[in-house]
C-alpha cells in the first residue's frame, strides 16, 4: 500500500536518522537537501511530526502497539494525546515526561522532583524563535517597525537587543540577515553576552567562541576600539565565526586557533574572558531533543573536569583586576553554582554580583547560567 506522501518521507528519516551521528537538526537539512521535491509546507509539517516523536518517544514507547518500531509509533503519536496520557499515574513518573530513567532520576535529585518534571514538559516543547539584532548596523526599533508589518514579532522583556518571533521563518534568506542586521540568538544567550561589560578600548578574549555568538553581541559594547579574540579547538567554528564577524562589520576581531603562537604574546593581558564552557546543554534540550537519549552521568562528570581545565587555561590569559565570566547554557548545580564554588576556592578571584541564571519554561527563553569573577591584584 502505498503511503501519503509525508508519512512516507517521515518513515524514512527516523530510522536512518538513529544508525548515524548527526544531531536532528543537521541531518534534517542534509535530507531535504537531498529530497527537493518536498516542499516548505511539507518540510514544516514533516519536521514537527519528527520532532514531537523524539520528544515523546518514552511515552510512545509505552502505549505503542508491538514490536515497537517507528511506524508503531507514528500511529500511536496520531493516535494520543500526550497531555492526556500525564493525568494517568499508572504509567512511571520519567514515562510521562519522557525522558530516560537515569537522566530523569538525576534531574530529580539535582532540581527537586517538582522541578525537574516542570523541567522534562518544558523540554517536550518547541523553544521559541529569538533574534538579536546588531546594534553596530541598526537599531531595535528600527528593525522592529520594519518587521511587525511582515510577521508576528514582539520585543524580548529582558534584552535591549533581541526581538521574538510567534513562527520560524526563513531568516537566512532574508536581505536583512544578508545585510548583517541581526543573528539568531536565543534572549538567555544575550543576557549572558551582557555579563561582560567592556568598555571601549579594552581586551576581550572569548574562549570557547565555537562560531562567534557572543562575541558578536559584546562587539558593539567596543565602539570598533580595543581587541577580541575569538579561541577555540574546532578550526572549522572559527571559519564560520570570520563569515559571522564580516557580515555584521565588526572589524576588532581576531580568531585565534587553538595552534595559535600568538596565543603566548596575550596572556595576562586581557581585560575581560569569557568562558562559554562546553556542558550538557540541558538547558537547550527543546531545542535538541534527540541529546537526551544520548545523555549518561558518566558524560556529566566528564565535563565538569573539563570544565575545570578550561576554566584554569582560561586563566592565564587574564591580568590582575580584570574579569573572567563563566557560563553554560546547563540548569543542573554540578556545571553551574557548584563549579563556581569550586573556581572561587582554587583560583584568586573574588565573585562580582549574583549568579545569572535562567530556566527553560513554555514560551519563554532557554535555561543559561552565568557568573563574573574578578582577578585580585597582588
Amino acid at each position: 500500500m502505498r503511503r501519503p506522501f509525508r508519512e512516507h518521507h517521515l518513515l524514512q528519516i527516523l530510522p536512518a536518522f538513529e544508525k548515524q551521528p548527526l544531531p536532528l537538526d543537521v541531518y534534517l537539512r542534509n535530507y531535504f537537501r537531498q529530497h527537493t521535491a518536498v516542499g516548505s509546507k511539507d518540510r514544516k509539517e514533516i519536521c514537527e511530526a519528527i520532532y514531537g516523536m523524539i520528544r515523546w518517544r518514552a511515552l510512545l514507547d509505552h502505549v505503542a502497539d508491538k514490536p515497537l518500531n517507528w511506524e508503531t509509533r507514528f500511529r500511536a503519536y496520531s493516535r494520543y494525546s500526550p497531555a492526556e496520557l500525564q493525568r494517568d499515574a499508572a504509567i512511571p513518573a520519567h514515562i510521562r515526561v519522557s525522558f530516560p530513567k537515569a537522566f530523569y532520576d538525576l534531574l530529580a535529585n539535582s532540581l527537586g522532583e517538582e522541578k525537574a518534571n516542570a523541567f522534562c514538559l518544558s523540554c517536550n516543547e518547541p523553544a521559541p524563535t529569538t533574534v538579536r539584532v546588531n546594534l553596530l548596523k541598526t537599531t531595535r526599533e528600527e528593525l522592529f517597525e520594519k518587521w511587525k508589518g511582515q510577521y508576528q514579532v514582539s520585543l524580548c522583556t529582558h534584552s535591549a537587543a533581541g526581538i521574538r518571533f510567534k513562527d520560524k521563518i526563513n531568516f537566512f534568506g532574508t536581505e536583512e540577515f544578508k545585510a548583517g542586521l541581526f543573528e539568531v540568538q536565543d534572549e538567555a544567550s544575550q543576557l549572558i553576552a551582557d555579563l561582560v561589560a567592556i568598555k571601549s578600548g579594552e581586551r576581550f578574549l572569548d574562549y570557547c567562541a565555537g562560531s562567534g555568538g557572543k562575541s558578536l553581541a559584546i562587539a558593539p559594547k567596543m565602539k570598533g576600539s580595543g581587541q577580541l579574540f575569538l579561541h577555540d579547538v574546532r578550526p572549522i567554528a572559527l571559519q564560520e565565526a570570520k563569515k559571522r564577524l564580516k557580515r555584521a562589520g565588526i572589524q576588532n576581531a581576531q580568531p585565534l586557533p587553538s595552534d595559535s603562537p600568538n596565543k603566548s604574546g596575550i596572556r595576562g593581558r586581557m581585560d575581560w574572558v569569557l568562558v562559554d564552557a562546553p556542558c550538557t546543554g540541558t538547558g537547550t534540550l527543546r531545542r535538541n531533543p534527540d541529546m537526551k537519549w544520548k545523555f549518561d552521568e558518566e558524560m556529566l562528570h566528564r565535563l565538569v573536569a573539563e570544565q575545570r581545565q578550561i576554566f584554569a587555561e582560561a586563566m592565564t590569559y587574564l591580568k590582575p583586576g580584570a574579569h573572567i565570566v563563566y557560563a553554560t547554557c546547563s540548569v543542573l548545580p554540578q556545571e553551574n553554582h557548584q563549579q563556581a564554588e569550586y573556581f572561587l576556592q582554587n583560583f584568586p578571584l573574588e565573585q562580582v554580583g549574583e549568579p545569572f541564571s535562567t530556566f527553560p519554561v513554555s514560551g519563554e527563553m532557554d535555561g543559561f547560567f552565568g557568573v563574573v569573577f574578578k582577578k585580585k591584584k597582588g
